[in-house]
C-alpha cells in the first residue's frame, strides 16, 4: 500500500481509464481504423502508467522538504519507504516504461514514435527537480505532459493508420482526441495554480518561485478565478454548437462539469484557508474525471 501511496495509484488509474476510454468508448463504436489491438492498447497504457508513477516518484523524492510542512501526514519517502528505495523504484518505473514503448513502437512499426516515452521521462525529471520552481513554466509543462497522455493515444491509434481513403474520419477524431486534451491541460493548470496556493508556506521556505509567492495569495488566487472563465465558456460553447439537440448529453455536461466549474468559481472568490483550496483541488479533480467520462456519451449521441 505504501508503494501504491508513493505512485499516486488513482491518478495513474485515471490516466489508464482515459486510455482505454478513447479506444473503447469514442473509435472501437464507430468502426475507425485504427493500429492496435487489445494488446498493443494494454502495453500503451502500461507504458504511459509506469512513467507517469516514475515521475510521481522523483517528483515525492525532491518534494520530501516541503512536504513535511504542506503534508506531514502524507508523507511516505523516509517514513514507510526508504530514499533509496524510492530511487530504484524510479529507475525500474522508468525502464519498464520507456522498455514497453520501445518494444510497442516497433511492433506496430513506427520506431520514432519510441521518443515520445524518452521525451516524456526525461521532462518529468527536469520537471520535478528544476522546472517546478520556475513560475508558471513548470505548471504549464505538467499540464502539457497530462494533456500528451491523452493525445498519445491519437498518435498511435489513428496516425499510422492514415490512408488517402480515411483521411478525413481519422483527422476528425484525432481533432476529439486533441479537445479532451486541452480540456484536460486547462482543468490541470488551474489545479496546478490551486495547489501552489494551498503550499504556498512550505514552498516559500523551500525557496521554490511560483505564483503565489510571486505575487501573492490574494492576486494569485484572483487570476486563478478569472482563468476558470475560460473552460467554463469553452463548454459552454461546445453545448450551445454541437450538442444542443441532445438533452442527455446538455444535461450531463451542466450537471457534471458546468454545475461544478461555476461551484468553484464562487468557491474561489470566498476561499481563505487551506482546508478552502484543498476543496478547489478536488472539485477540479472531479470535473477532470466526470470530462473524461462524457466519451461514453459519443455512441448515444452520435449513433442516435
Amino acid at each position: 500500500m505504501n508503494v501504491l501511496n508513493l505512485i499516486r495509484w488513482k491518478n495513474l488509474f485515471m490516466i489508464a481509464l482515459v486510455q482505454f476510454l478513447i479506444k473503447y468508448a469514442l473509435l472501437e463504436p464507430f468502426g475507425v481504423q485504427v493500429s492496435l489491438d487489445a494488446l498493443g492498447i494494454t502495453l500503451l497504457v502500461i507504458a504511459t502508467v509506469c512513467i507517469a508513477a516514475a515521475g510521481n516518484i522523483i517528483n515525492d523524492i525532491n518534494d520530501v522538504e516541503t512536504d513535511f510542512i504542506n503534508k506531514p501526514h502524507k508523507i511516505v519517502i523516509g517514513k514507510s519507504i526508504s530514499e533509496k528505495t524510492a530511487y530504484n523504484l524510479f529507475i525500474l518505473f522508468n525502464l519498464l516504461g520507456v522498455g514497453v514503448g520501445f518494444y510497442l513502437s516497433h511492433r506496430i512499426n513506427r520506431a520514432p514514435f519510441f521518443s515520445i516515452f524518452v521525451i516524456i521521462s526525461i521532462l518529468l525529471y527536469i520537471y520535478s527537480t528544476y522546472l517546478k520552481s520556475i513560475i508558471l513554466i513548470g505548471n504549464i509543462v505538467i499540464s502539457a505532459l497530462v494533456a500528451l497522455s491523452i493525445i498519445i493515444v491519437g498518435v498511435f491509434e489513428l496516425l499510422p493508420s492514415i490512408s488517402p481513403n480515411n483521411q478525413q474520419t481519422q483527422l476528425i477524431f484525432f481533432k476529439v482526441i486533441l479537445d479532451y486534451s486541452l480540456f484536460a491541460f486547462a482543468i490541470n493548470l488551474l489545479r496546478e495554480i490551486v495547489k501552489d496556493i494551498e503550499d504556498i508556506d512550505g514552498d516559500y521556505k523551500a525557496g521554490l518561485n511560483t505564483l503565489p509567492i510571486a505575487i501573492g495569495r490574494e492576486r494569485a488566487k484572483y487570476i486563478l478565478s478569472v482563468l476558470s472563465f475560460i473552460p467554463l465558456a469553452a463548454i459552454i460553447h461546445y453545448i450551445i454548437s454541437d450538442l444542443y439537440k441532445q438533452p442527455l448529453a446538455v444535461s450531463y455536461f451542466l450537471i457534471f462539469i458546468v454545475g461544478p466549474l461555476v461551484y468553484i468559481i464562487i468557491k474561489t472568490f470566498g476561499a481563505t484557508t487551506k482546508k478552502d483550496m484543498h476543496h478547489i483541488s478536488i472539485m477540479y479533480k472531479f470535473v477532470m474525471l466526470f470530462g473524461m467520462l462524457s466519451l461514453l456519451l459519443y455512441k448515444f449521441v452520435i449513433l442516435k
